[in-house]
């Protein structure tokens, strides 16, 4: 489940992170869930306000080449997987 926390400091973050522009850019395609219990696998978010409550700390990165996972936002659950082999799969 991706319980997700978003640290403000590289050193914190458990994955560097970049929202690409475009799905065939993207390494995960997720999508952004409203409670927690809905949060299931790697693709399907929710943002917890409180780090002791992530599965995941991330940091966006500025630049694509900075990132381990890339990342495209989708509007629906049904959407969300995994598009290309990453090492955070099963991680997040």
């Amino acid at each position: 489940m991706a319980k997700v926390f978003v640290v403000d400091r590289e050193s914190k973050a458990n994955v560097l992170a970049f929202v690409v522009d475009s799905e065939s850019k993207a390494d995960l395609l997720y999508c952004e869930v409203d409670k927690d219990y809905k949060a299931k696998g790697d693709a399907l978010w929710f943002f917890v306000d409180r780090e002791n409550k992530a599965t995941c700390k991330i940091f966006w990165v500025n630049r694509e080449s900075q990132a381990k996972l890339k990342v495209f936002k989708v509007d629906k659950e049904y959407k969300a997987k995994w598009k290309k082999s990453n090492p955070y799969q099963s991680r997040l």
